[in-house]
């Protein structure tokens, strides 16, 4: 009973840990993927041009070089550099991959933490409550994020940000410095106001933006993006909602129209990417739903499927990351400057395409999530019933 007692602690201490690695996998780079070629030489590019896999975006992967013989007063931005080199063989931007999947992850991340609380509890009826006070709360927070009136403000910042980096406007246009969303906002709005007899206003509202934060920054630069896209998008004629839906289907549409604008191969991309956070937004529920049927015992297999399918994630996340590099490779667009057969990216490992060497390895988040898959499995074999040799014993 003791050495029963016993497993069932050291069970529920993994777990913690395992939660409390969330926060860090969410965050981290999972993978990286460079591209090598003669015009990028070592001594600037020691890893190429280089890209970072995020669970909220997708992000630059280049340093600034610090060399006696290199002056480089910004980072290269890796990520708009690679959409560069792809768009000139038809293949759409990065940010054009997985961004149901990017938006919908801090919730499920959420979710399994929900479903992890829920494993070390043993009491049936507390158990249950944990469940129905997570999945309720989780919901709201999707629902009104996803659908409501300035939803956005309840998601990640980091995300936020990801999404402004991704349009590739961080760069002002007259000095071609690079700037964050919060100094290219306060750019904009002075600028808007420069001509107008209220400049004292203008400053007014400038150093009112200043004192927003990253995150309402962040928004209020996608707000003005969206507005100013709103006559030659199919968001014309909409307002600012400040909602997740709106913010997929308008940021979606503008990545894939970047290099490519025509409306014909568009529209129907972007009408099945709503229909895909519509459907992602049901399934999540259907998911909990199960959960709650299923999960009300603290013994049995069922019991065990609430941390053993979350163990799942480093290969939930290879076959996400395989999936959209299918995409990329069979989805090329014909108005590229040279036609490329249909091809399947390097997951793991070194390739050639063309001139270039292609890399792609994982990143010290997917060790996380390994970390974290092989707590859990230890977790629940801590878990499982003794047989009659080991009760003797």
């Amino acid at each position: 009973m003791k050495a029963t007692k016993n497993r069932y602690i050291i069970s529920s201490i993994l777990v913690v840990i395992a939660i409390g690695l969330l926060v860090p996998i969410y965050n981290a780079p999972v993978w990286w993927v460079s591209l090598e070629a003669p015009n990028y030489p070592e001594e600037a590019f020691p890893d190429g041009v280089r890209i970072m896999f995020h669970f909220n975006g997708v992000f630059s992967g280049c340093e600034l070089m610090d060399k006696d013989e290199i002056l480089e007063e910004e980072a290269l931005d890796c990520a708009h550099e690679m959409d560069t080199i792809n768009h000139y063989v038809g293949m759409y931007p990065i940010a054009s991959g997985g961004p149901v999947e990017l938006f919908f992850s801090i919730f499920l991340v959420a979710l399994v933490a929900v479903l992890l609380v829920t494993f070390i509890c043993v009491r049936p009826k507390v158990r249950t409550g944990i469940m129905v006070v997570g999945f309720v709360f989780i919901v709201a927070w999707m629902g009104v994020t996803f659908y409501g009136e300035g939803g956005l403000k309840y998601h990640s910042a980091r995300y936020l940000a990801g999404r402004i980096t991704a349009m590739g406007e961080t760069e002002d246009g007259d000095t071609g410095e690079t700037m964050t969303p919060g100094e290219a906002l306060i750019a904009r709005l002075k600028a808007s106001l420069a001509e107008s007899e209220a400049n004292m206003a203008g400053d007014e509202v400038a150093e009112e933006a200043e004192k927003l934060s990253d995150k309402e920054q962040s928004i209020a630069y996608l707000q003005k993006a969206f507005e100013q896209d709103n006559s030659r998008m199919s968001t014309k004629g909409q307002q600012w909602q400040g909602n997740g839906a709106q913010l997929l289907a308008w940021h979606y549409e503008k990545s894939l129209g970047r290099y490519f604008r025509d409306e014909k191969v568009l529209a129907p991309m972007v009408s099945g990417i709503v229909k895909a956070g519509n459907v992602l937004f049901v399934v999540i529920i259907g998911v909990m739903v199960l959960m709650l049927v299923m999960g009300r015992k603290p013994e049995g297999l069922f019991n065990s499927l609430l941390a053993l399918a979350p163990a799942g994630l480093p290969l939930y996340f290879i076959i996400e990351y395989s999936t959209w590099l299918w995409w990329y490779g069979h989805n090329m667009n014909e108005m590229g400057a040279f036609t490329l057969k249909s091809f399947m990216p390097t997951v793991f490992g070194q390739g050639k395409v063309a001139q270039f060497t292609t890399n792609s390895y994982p990143a010290y988040g997917f060790w996380l999530m390994v970390v974290f898959a092989a707590l859990l499995v230890v977790a629940v074999l801590l878990r499982r019933e003794p047989t009659a040799d080991e009760d003797d014993e």
